[in-house]
């Protein structure tokens, strides 16, 4: 999938990573993705939950050895 950009929250606890999500969505223009790769176990929920009360769209997400990614299409 192609992204518009690449985060590096990988490390971060929560709320780390949405405060991050949230700045680098924020500089996207509507329909662009954001690749976002993150350790925090709790992303999944947090990001799903952050993307939809946002107007977003999570259009993947997958795991591979503890890193999480996630692709959002800002809405």
């Amino acid at each position: 999938m192609e992204s518009f950009n690449v985060l590096d929250a990988k490390g971060l606890a929560c709320p780390m990573p949405i405060v991050k999500t949230k700045k680098a969505i924020g500089e996207m223009e509507t329909g662009q993705v954001l690749e976002i790769h993150t350790t925090d176990k709790g992303a999944k929920s947090d990001l799903s939950a952050w993307a939809k009360s946002g107007g977003h769209e999570l259009v993947k997400h997958e795991e591979d050895n503890g890193v999480f990614t996630f692709w959002i299409k800002k809405g």
